[in-house]
């Protein structure tokens, strides 16, 4: 079975990367960016054939290693 985990900073936590990453598409003309956040994505592929189980499993790994809880937040899909 295969998740996705997006994890993205919180409300209020700098982007320097996705900041700059605004402002040169800005200098390449793009004016109608108003921002731009960055986001890391990570395909987890489990064994496990139960989705709750499944689900349950990347939860964990999100808390002990994919995620700093207190700038981060993760959504699983």
């Amino acid at each position: 079975m295969e998740l996705e985990v997006r994890i993205k900073l919180k409300q209020g936590v700098a982007d320097p990367e996705g900041e700059n990453t605004s402002k040169a598409l800005k200098l390449l003309g793009f004016s109608n960016v108003n921002s731009v956040r960055t986001v890391k994505t990570f395909i987890i592929d489990l064994r496990e054939t139960d989705a709750d189980k499944a689900r349950a499993e990347v939860e964990a790994m999100c808390e002990k290693l994919l995620a700093n809880p207190v700038i981060q937040e993760y959504e699983i899909r």
